[in-house]
């Protein structure tokens, strides 16, 4: 279901790119190239409601219990700051726009330093629950290059143990490389063993992933594989979050390689991330070994995200 009347449009990034970028609001979600990426899977849409722009989508987080759920994300901006009547006027103008088409109202994604803008324009009329599956994991680049000290010690091993081992090369993804991307994206999910739901989530991550190979250049995604005697054992695919972020939105790895997962994030951060300060690796989504493996790196901070519907 798409809530709002436009949908994601390489034609219109230079208008979504201004109000994206127009607030620090430091969520993964919120960046051109993730949400065209996940576009059709979340069914994101677009529309200016007042001197905001409102995007929507739908929660696939609920597959479990059979349902998705519509929400919208924090009104955009492109000032850098909000004004707490106007604001208010969008808040309920999208309220009605819900209700009209038959779905309650809420507010997903919200990173914490929102908040109080919320509560300004609309004081005491909305709860915030904490949604701890999307929180972000935000990394320092040169931690992931360096993997120094104590902390890092049994990540870099495995690296070490990797480039000892096994005759490699990191390379651009272009999208040239589209089919054997896809090849290697199917073969890593017949390996895979999930539960039902998480398997379908990779299932519509997949479908994804083939526009995303396809349009690597135009949708200006940073991307990158690892060879393995010519054939793509790991890939990892990002896209600029703002001046000093860059997020990854994708980073997979054959399992049969001891220390790959750690190379290709190393290669990742060396090549594609350098010159930015921080590494913004998304959320876990509830998937216990997804948060192992995150918290395992020690990110710099976490950017806590919240759900706030009308009490």
């Amino acid at each position: 279901m798409y809530m709002f009347k436009n949908r994601i449009r390489l034609e219109d990034r230079e208008l979504l790119d201004r109000y994206m970028t127009g607030f620090d609001h430091q969520t993964s979600g919120l960046s051109f190239s993730g949400m065209y990426m996940w576009r059709d899977i979340n069914q994101f849409s677009w529309q200016m409601i007042g001197d905001y722009m409102c995007f929507a989508g739908v929660s696939h987080l609920e597959l479990e219990e059979g349902i998705e759920l519509p929400f919208m994300f924090p009104p955009m901006t492109d000032t850098g700051g909000y004004d707490p009547k106007k604001l208010r006027e969008t808040l309920y103008e999208a309220r009605e726009h819900f209700e009209r088409n038959g779905h309650v109202f809420s507010i997903r994604l919200m990173p914490f330093h929102m908040i109080d803008i919320i509560k300004e324009a609309v004081p005491g009329e909305m709860k915030f629950i904490e949604d701890r599956p999307n929180y972000d994991y935000v990394y320092r680049t040169r931690d992931l290059i360096d993997l120094a000290g104590r902390a890092y010690h049994g990540k870099k091993n495995h690296l070490n143990y990797f480039k000892k081992t096994f005759e490699y090369e990191y390379v651009p993804l272009t999208s040239a490389m589209a089919e054997d991307a896809m090849e290697f994206i199917r073969e890593f999910n017949e390996r895979k063993e999930a539960p039902p739901h998480e398997m379908e989530l990779l299932k519509m991550e997949e479908e994804a992933m083939v526009d995303v190979f396809n349009n690597i250049e135009a949708v200006d995604y940073k991307a990158g594989a690892i060879l393995i005697g010519g054939k793509i054992e790991a890939l990892a695919v990002g896209g600029n979050l703002n001046k000093k972020t860059v997020t990854e939105h994708v980073e997979k790895a054959n399992v049969n390689y001891r220390g790959l997962y750690q190379a290709i994030n190393n290669e990742f951060c060396k090549h594609m991330a350098a010159n930015v300060k921080y590494i913004n690796r998304e959320e876990d989504m509830g998937i216990p070994n997804l948060r192992r493996a995150k918290l395992s790196y020690r990110p710099y901070k976490m950017i806590e995200k919240y759900i706030a519907t009308f009490k």
